[in-house]
């Protein structure tokens, strides 16, 4: 598989499932640097939806039980995705896997909203907690010259189905506590759709200094914040 595949694998994607994507502020994508991609996260076309909005092959992090479950594993081997090692090592496989890519460069998206609206029903224009493991990784990693790149999905048109019972995925995976519930796995397929291009955060060598003293907890929270509060503002923007 070329370099460029996972990209022409969204495009077709996005092509084949009639799904219309408009997008606002691709001025803001950094070039030639090494960019980490934060985006809210409700459906497996977030990928491909990414790639297709900065013009570049993007290697998501994934979590654990698309890499377990059929043709759900194919699909993201497809796309150039890295699942994460099961939940005792995660967070080891995620700052291992990931550093490595960006000093490739190449460009990591990552969802730090997790599985968890994957697997519930969510509002199109709201967003649930940030994990900060991807501030952790930005302020980390020995990388010069690294965007940090906030990008907002708003779906405006969708049709929602019912994909896999949670009970059968918990066969498939038993460490996931996510599966641990009644109902069925939804499978939100965007229609009509609105990327907003959030303002990219460069990492400065100040944050990087502060993140190894006992300003660590300080420093992670705000690039957190700062990321959810862009996204959040670029969803209020709505469909128009």
């Amino acid at each position: 598989m070329s370099s460029d595949s996972p990209l022409q694998i969204s495009r077709w994607l996005l092509t084949a499932l009639g799904t219309r994507m408009f997008l606002y502020h691709e001025n803001l994508v950094p070039r030639n640097s090494a960019v980490l991609v934060v985006s809210n996260h409700r459906s497996f076309m977030d990928a491909p939806i990414l790639m297709a909005a900065v013009n570049r092959p993007i290697r998501f992090a994934c979590h654990h039980y698309m890499d377990q479950v059929p043709v759900m594993r194919e699909i993201v081997k497809l796309l150039g995705c890295f699942p994460l090692d099961s939940l005792e090592h995660r967070q080891q496989s995620f700052f291992r896997q990931a550093s490595q890519l960006l000093q490739s460069p190449q460009m990591i998206g990552v969802f730090p909203e997790g599985g968890e609206p994957m697997v519930q029903e969510t509002h199109p224009q709201k967003t649930g907690e940030f994990h900060r493991g991807f501030a952790h990784l930005a302020l980390r990693a020995p990388i010069q010259n690294l965007a940090v790149l906030p990008v907002a999905i708003a779906s405006c048109e969708e049709s929602n189905g019912a994909g896999v019972p949670l009970k059968l995925l918990s066969l498939i995976d038993p460490s996931e506590p996510l599966f641990d519930q009644n109902g069925w796995h939804p499978l939100v397929i965007y229609h009509r759709v609105n990327v907003f291009i959030g303002r990219p955060h460069w990492v400065k060598t100040s944050e990087r200094q502060h993140y190894r003293g006992k300003d660590a907890k300080t420093v992670v929270a705000d690039l957190t914040n700062y990321c959810h509060t862009e996204i959040d503002q670029l969803l209020a923007q709505g469909c128009y």
